[in-house]
């Protein structure tokens, strides 16, 4: 099953700051999907088994849906109150994106990249 553009874009701001290079193509995400332009409150969310390790949210529209993403996804992963999340916590991670709309919120919650956790997994990602 695909990702949707939202989580996708979550993942690669992560990413991002993993591969110390940029990758997002913002032109073409925007020219693609137009609403990703209109300003929209987020919250980003990391789940490690269940349990929340990282979290940044936007208390209003402040900028474009594309930008409030990218910055909650990387602040939620690497400055949050949590902890800087290691790669292989990353792989292990569920992401959850929350649009704060003037109707209500909405959600979207995207499985780790791994099945299963790193540490059950021992010396494979070592």
């Amino acid at each position: 099953m695909a990702r949707s553009v939202l989580i996708q874009l979550a993942r690669d701001s992560i990413q991002e700051v993993i591969e110390a290079k940029r990758t997002i193509d913002r032109e073409t995400l925007l020219s693609q999907h137009p609403l990703l332009e209109y300003s929209v409150a987020t919250t980003v969310n990391l789940y490690l088994d269940g349990k929340l390790r990282g979290s940044s949210s936007s208390e209003s529209p402040q900028r474009s849906l594309l930008e409030d993403i990218v910055y909650n996804a990387k602040v939620a992963a690497f400055q949050s109150e949590f902890g800087t999340v290691s790669t292989a916590e990353y792989l292990a991670c569920e992401v959850e994106v929350i649009l704060h709309t003037e109707d209500e919120d909405m959600s979207e919650k995207d499985p780790s990249i791994l099945k299963s956790s790193p540490y059950k997994l021992g010396n494979l990602l070592e």
